[in-house]
Parts: structure tokens; C-alpha cells; sequence
């Protein structure tokens, strides 16, 4: 198949778009180095150090209500381009702020960007993709995540050790974002790689999925053609697209509100809200504090949240070579039985610990295998999922609403791990991950067909009621 398509060209619009998830997993992840710092700058309490963590999760909840709009009517690329610019104001402008609250409003306009990178990105990878490659090609999205939240790790890590070695460069602004006050560096970073993405979305086509949508069937087929080397499969492809979105109904909500598709939507909506809680943005987020709990230093803390994020990168490498022949739903069946034994062992080692003298390492490890089961199903496979179970007139939109319950569960997360490690006990915390669990694989085994090596529009016919699969 690889003789008849462009792969290269392929691959390299899909890591284009997939830079829009570095930014999302960079932006997400470097606040948990950054919490300790601010708290203590700003003398916050535990209400406004809540709010710090959480506001771009607001912000990224605003993001994903536009996303779905902005992209079904101006196009994929144009509302890409949009969220890099709120990703390289927001970068700047954390690195300069005055007050906590300029820090609030710069950091929810970064969280616009990740809400609509976090439907947008994957949208656009789903549509210039093909069958036989999307699932890993959607999967770079994830990977650019992953690699998001270890550079953000990383940079936490070595800003940190680079400030305590104490470099003076006076009183200068430079001593001031890379040592006095480094989480201003921390923060700022993202605004380099920002700007990278702004200048090269300029460089990829429209996807040609929305351009047949719009009518512009000419300018469609010329980026087909690129995909696919042939004219005649380029024109194969094109009528396919057009005869699936001119048996559509014309009005938006009206398809979203067709049962079927509204089955879709609420499947969708619930596995992406689910997955927030079973404790992965919970690790991502509050990892330094839970290990500094467990008794390591600030220093051990964030090395450890650096060992999670390799084995993040490194199993999703692995699942995005294996999605496409395992299938979606077998890895979500492994990955989340194995999360929810890692979470009852990480569980049990808070409550008895001390009982059985069990080592750091102990909790470690099942952190770390953990991560690699999440990396494995859950996070490889859902915006594989959410970006291809929606009829393409109405992607945007549907994939907003899954996308705002993702985020609107993760923000809960963001607000609520802190009560719960307090007042339920770590023990109890993860206890409660493990049991929320169990209704996402059910979801997943009875509810959600398997759409491995399925283009597009025959996932669309499936979910309109016009074909079985």
C-alpha cells in the first residue's frame, strides 16, 4: 500500500499538526514544577493555588466550546493557527507578568490553545490520514503530547538545578525569569516552540475532508492527489467523500441530533470525562507533591515525575506501532486491567507502608507501570476515537462536546485531587481511581465498535445506521 501513497507527505502533516499536542502537553504538564514556587511568591492559599493550577483548564474548556465551530466554518489550519497564537501570547506573557492575576489571565489564554488544539490537531490528522495508517498517525498526536509533558518535566528539572547553582546576572530581567523567580522560565519556555508552529502550519494544505464539505472539490482533489500518487485514486477518494457528505442532512444540529449519531456523541462524552478519572491527569499534575508525600525531596520528586514522562514517550512510541494491527479495543482491555491493578498496589502501599516497611521504590515502580498501561490504551486510543466516530458535517461540533467533557473532568480532577489525597487519604484516592475503572471498559467492550482498518466514511456509515460492521 505504501507504493501508492505518499507516506513522507503523510507524515509530515501529521507531525505538523502534532506540534499542537507538544504545546497542549508542555502547557499542561510544567505546572506541577512551578506550584510550590508560585504559592510562596504570591503567598496563596489553598483556595487560589487551586485556582493557579486550574485556570487553564478553564480556559481550555472555552477553547474546545469555540473549537468545533471555528474549525467547521473557517477550516482545520485557520483555527490551528488561531490556538498557536494564543499559545505564544500566553508563553511570553507568563514569563513577564506582574501580579497573580495577569499570571491567571496569561495562563487561561494558553489554556484557549489547548482546547483547541486538543479537537483540532487530531481532527485534521483523522481527515488527510488512511485507513490503514490513521490509527498510528492519530497516535502521533498523543506521542507529541507525551514528549509535551516530559519537556516539561525536563525543563522543570534543569531550570531548577540551573537556579540553585546560582549564576548572578544582576538585577536584570534575565536574573529574574532563570533565577530569583524561575518558574518564570519554567512557564515562559513554551513561547519558542509556539512560535514554531505558528510559522509551520503556514506550510500545510487544508484538509481536504472539510474542503469537499465546503464545495471546493478541485482544491480537494489536489491534496488527495499529493496523499495518494494517483489521479485515479485521488478521484476514487474524492467521490467516496462527496457521496457520504451529500447524503448528510443539510442542518447541523439536526444530524447531531439523529439517534445514532447522538449515541455516538454520548458514548464519546463519557469515555472522555471517564478517563479523567482514573488518575491520570492526578499523576501528571500533582505527581511531585504525591511523591514528596511519600517522603522524597523536591529534587528526587521532580526526577521521578521525569522517570514517568520517559515511560510515557517510550510506551506511546510502542502503542503507535501497534494500534493498527492490535486494534483500539484490545488495547484499552490490557492497558486499563493493568491500571487498575497498579492503582490498588499504589493504594495499598500508602495504607501499609509503614506496616510492611515497603521502600520508595515500591510505590515507584507502580507509578511507573502505571503510566506505561495508560500510555498504552486510554491515551493512544481516545483521540484516535473521538476523531473518527463523527459524520464529517458535524466533527468539529460533536468532537467539541467529547472534548468538553474531557475537560470539564479534568478541571474537576485539577480541584478535586487535593481534597481527596486530604481527606479520603492518598490510600483512598487511588482506591476510588481504580473503581472509576471499571465503567470505561465496559463502555468500550459493549458500546463502541471496532473501527481498526475502517476508513472514515465507512465508520460514518456504521454510526448512520447504514451499514454493520
Amino acid at each position: 500500500m505504501k507504493t501508492n501513497v505518499n507516506f513522507r507527505y503523510l507524515m509530515f502533516l501529521s507531525i505538523v499538526a502534532a506540534l499542537g499536542g507538544f504545546l497542549f502537553g508542555y502547557d499542561a504538564a510544567v505546572i506541577s514544577g512551578t506550584i510550590s514556587q508560585v504559592t510562596e511568591q504570591f503567598k496563596l492559599d489553598e483556595i487560589q493555588t487551586g485556582w493557579f493550577v486550574g485556570c487553564a483548564l478553564i480556559g481550555s474548556i472555552i477553547g474546545v466550546l469555540f473549537a468545533g465551530r471555528l474549525s467547521d466554518r473557517y477550516g482545520r489550519k485557520i483555527t490551528m493557527l488561531i490556538a498557536s497564537v494564543f499559545f505564544t501570547v500566553s508563553g511570553i506573557g507568563c514569563a513577564f507578568v506582574a501580579s497573580f492575576e495577569q499570571l491567571v489571565l496569561t495562563r487561561v489564554l494558553g489554556g484557549i490553545g489547548i482546547g483547541i488544539v486538543s479537537i483540532v490537531s487530531p481532527l485534521y490528522i483523522s481527515e488527510i490520514s488512511i485507513a490503514q495508517y490513521r490509527g498510528r498517525l492519530v497516535s502521533l498526536y498523543q506521542l507529541a503530547v507525551t514528549i509535551g509533558f516530559l519537556g516539561a518535566y525536563l525543563t522543570n528539572f534543569q531550570l531548577l538545578h540551573f537556579s540553585q547553582s546560582a549564576p548572578v546576572w544582576g538585577t536584570g530581567w534575565l536574573q529574574t525569569i532563570f533565577v530569583t523567580e524561575v518558574w518564570r522560565g519554567m512557564l515562559g519556555f513554551s513561547g519558542i516552540p509556539s512560535l514554531l508552529f505558528l510559522l509551520i502550519l503556514l506550510l500545510i494544505p487544508e484538509s481536504p475532508r472539510w474542503l469537499v464539505l465546503r464545495g471546493r472539490d478541485r482544491l480537494a482533489q489536489n491534496v488527495f492527489q499529493k496523499i495518494y500518487l494517483s489521479p485515479q485514486k485521488a478521484m476514487e477518494q474524492l467521490c467516496e467523500t462527496k457521496l457520504v457528505v451529500q447524503s448528510e442532512s443539510r442542518s447541523d444540529w439536526k444530524l447531531l441530533l439523529r439517534p445514532n449519531i447522538l449515541k455516538a456523541v454520548a458514548i464519546g462524552a463519557s469515555i472522555a470525562i471517564l478517563g479523567q478519572f482514573m488518575g491520570v491527569n492526578a499523576v501528571l499534575y500533582y505527581g511531585p507533591s504525591i511523591f514528596e508525600e511519600a517522603g522524597l525531596s523536591n529534587g528526587d520528586a521532580l526526577f521521578s515525575q521525569v522517570l514517568i514522562g520517559i515511560v510515557n514517550v517510550v510506551t506511546t512510541i510502542i502503542a503507535l506501532f501497534i494500534i493498527d494491527k492490535i486494534g483500539r479495543k484490545k488495547l484499552v482491555y490490557y492497558g486499563v486491567s493493568g491500571m487498575i491493578v497498579s492503582l490498588l498496589l499504589i493504594g495499598f502501599y500508602f495504607r501499609f507502608a509503614e506496616t510492611f516497611a515497603l521502600p520508595n521504590s515500591f510505590l515507584l515502580f507502580f507509578f511507573l507501570f502505571y503510566v506505561f498501561c495508560c500510555a498504552i490504551s486510554i491515551s493512544a486510543v481516545i483521540f484516535v476515537l473521538l476523531s473518527e466516530m463523527y459524520p464529517t458535517r458535524i466533527r468539529g461540533i460533536a468532537m467539541s462536546i467529547a472534548g468538553f467533557a474531557l475537560w470539564v473532568g479534568t478541571y474537576l480532577i485539577g480541584q478535586l485531587t487535593p481534597w481527596m489525597l486530604q481527606h479520603l487519604t492518598p490510600s483512598g484516592t487511588f482506591l476510588c481511581f481504580a473503581v472509576m475503572c471499571v465503567p470505561y471498559i465496559l463502555i468500550v467492550w459493549k458500546l463502541i465498535p471496532e473501527t481498526t482498518g475502517k476508513s472514515l466514511e465507512e465508520i460514518e456509515r456504521y454510526w448512520m445506521g447504514k451499514s454493520r460492521h
